[in-house]
């Protein structure tokens, strides 16, 4: 527990940990650790399993990627792999990973392959695939949060518009301050109430205006215009969220790792990465040590039945052990 945790937590590569070790006068060789990682990895597969089956249950995924450098044998060198994030909504509180060697729109086709309900993304072009392919199952929600940025851009070169619409923006963003904390329904209420008739004449502005499509505030507004009915379906559902900033922070450890251990060895590491760090990050979001939640886990699973595996989800698992 204390390794997987140190590599995949605390982001520390094996000649690291080995150093670690030998000046607490335990001799770990490298290739041992890298076994133990693999064989908790492997361990731990029903489980991630599982849990990847609950987030597809969710009303709600969050999602976004971000890149690896993979070895690729055949060419001796590396190349760009990517790390997905999957995030189920309150009633499934799990963080999944997913690696794949390419950014085709086969990797996030092939995870959310049943799913119904809503999808918040980024507008990458891959997710339009998964839209179609569920014939109208999956609902697309866009991020504000994405979308500001293009207007931020913009400032400094029309900084009369791009103000005025990072205004409308800041605004919508003050009705979600209000309505945090609230349920569901509360929420929807507001947003009808206050960010629907601000989404309404922002809509009419940008319909009156002429923008150079190759400046920047011609690609903002053309990326608002293209998002325009996933960005304003949030008002119509208090469990939607304003933005996809929750699934930006669940790549933020993958970001750190990757600075540290550079690179996935192969497609099947990456896989065994993606599923300790999904034990790790659930743990994280459900407010448990995973230090503790690892160690009881490994103890567990090799003779669990399969029938009580639910037992060891983050939320079961707290319940349980914690009141």
């Amino acid at each position: 527990a204390q390794v997987v945790l140190s590599k995949f937590g605390d982001h520390l590569p094996g000649y690291r940990l080995e150093d670690i070790f030998s000046r607490h006068g335990v001799q770990i060789r490298r290739s041992t650790i890298y076994d133990w990682l693999s064989a908790a990895a492997d361990l731990a597969r029903p489980l991630y399993e599982l849990m990847k089956r609950q987030v597809l249950a969710s009303k709600v995924i969050h999602t976004d990627d971000t890149q690896v450098k993979l070895i690729d044998a055949s060419i001796r060198s590396t190349r760009l792999a990517r790390f997905w994030a999957y995030l189920g909504d309150g009633r499934h509180p799990y963080t999944i990973y997913d690696f794949t060697q390419t950014r085709e729109r086969a990797g996030p086709e092939t995870f959310l392959n049943g799913l119904e309900g809503y999808l918040q993304a980024d507008a990458y072009g891959g997710y339009d695939g998964v839209y179609l392919q569920s014939r109208g199952k999956i609902t697309e929600i866009a991020c504000w949060a994405h979308c500001r940025r293009y207007w931020y851009k913009a400032r400094e070169q029309d900084p009369a518009r791009a103000h005025h619409v990072l205004a409308v923006i800041g605004r919508l963003y003050d009705v979600e301050r209000a309505a945090r904390g609230k349920d569901a329904v509360i929420r929807q209420s507001l947003r009808q109430e206050h960010a629907a008739p601000l989404l309404s004449q922002l809509k009419n502005w940008l319909d009156d205006q002429e923008f150079l499509p190759k400046s920047l505030i011609g690609k903002a507004a053309t990326y608002t215009s293209n998002q325009w009915e996933a960005l304003g379906q949030y008002v119509d559902d208090g469990d939607l969220s304003i933005d996809n900033n929750a699934a930006e922070r669940a790549m933020r450890p993958v970001a750190i790792g990757r600075k540290n251990w550079l690179f996935a060895g192969s497609l099947r590491i990456g896989q065994r990465a993606a599923a300790v760090m999904t034990l790790i990050q659930s743990a994280k979001i459900n407010g448990l040590n995973p230090q503790t939640y690892l160690k009881d886990v490994m103890e567990r699973l090799p003779t669990i039945k399969y029938s009580a595996l639910d037992q060891l989800l983050p939320h079961n698992w707290k319940t349980r052990n914690m009141g």
